[in-house]
């Protein structure tokens, strides 16, 4: 079954002596080609696991899920010959480290369609430890009570901490704990969409 899940802020510790700019910006692992071609494939495989397009509602998780879930929402419209929206859906409030962390902005939550008795997608950029998507449950039930949930990740570079699996991935993206994914997204970061990753034992 079934937010951004193992997406680290930007590192602001000082490089490490010798480190080269390439190191610091990281190994592309995705490129904008790339992406789009994942978005693509995940856009089809949900249509093709969801027989009734209309009963679906396409919810992004702040805050590169949104547009991930926005361009896969716009897909879809172009597939079925109908315009269809996705929304987002805020879990601030719902972290379990909310009080523990520094204090989080509240995001915007829009739901185009009521959620009761449909099939939600929700769409996420890095699947990590699963504690996201178990925020994102909990504010979805405060919404109603779907039909079914399903989750679809841009990136799954594993170290589950809960019984959490996406059933739609981009890339599977095996990495160490000490390594860094890193998801730049046009309508967010103002750059070329890509995905890098960094970090880890030399």
């Amino acid at each position: 079954m079934v937010v951004p899940d193992g997406t680290p802020g930007p590192d602001t510790r000082d490089p490490a002596p010798g480190a080269s700019a390439a190191d610091e910006a990281g190994r592309t692992v995705l490129d904008e080609t790339d992406i789009s071609r994942a978005l693509t494939r995940i856009t089809h495989e949900i249509l093709e696991r969801n027989r009734d397009a209309d009963g679906l509602v396409i919810l992004g998780i702040p805050t590169r899920g949104v547009p991930l879930a926005r361009r896969i929402a716009a897909r879809m419209s172009e597939v079925e010959g109908r315009t269809i929206t996705a929304g987002a859906l805020d879990i601030t409030m719902y972290r379990d480290d909310l009080h523990s962390g520094p204090v989080r902005s509240l995001e915007h939550t829009e739901i185009p369609e009521d959620v009761d008795g449909r099939t939600v997608v929700l769409v996420d950029d890095v699947l990590m430890s699963g504690r996201t998507i178990r925020a994102a449950l909990d504010a979805l039930a405060d919404l109603g009570r779907p039909k079914a949930v399903q989750l679809a990740v841009l990136v799954d570079r594993g170290h589950r901490e809960l019984p959490i699996r996406a059933d739609f991935v981009g890339k599977n993206l095996p990495t160490s704990l000490a390594e860094k994914v890193r998801v730049r997204l046009a309508e967010v970061d103002d750059q070329a969409d890509s995905v890098t990753i960094r970090g880890g034992v030399a």
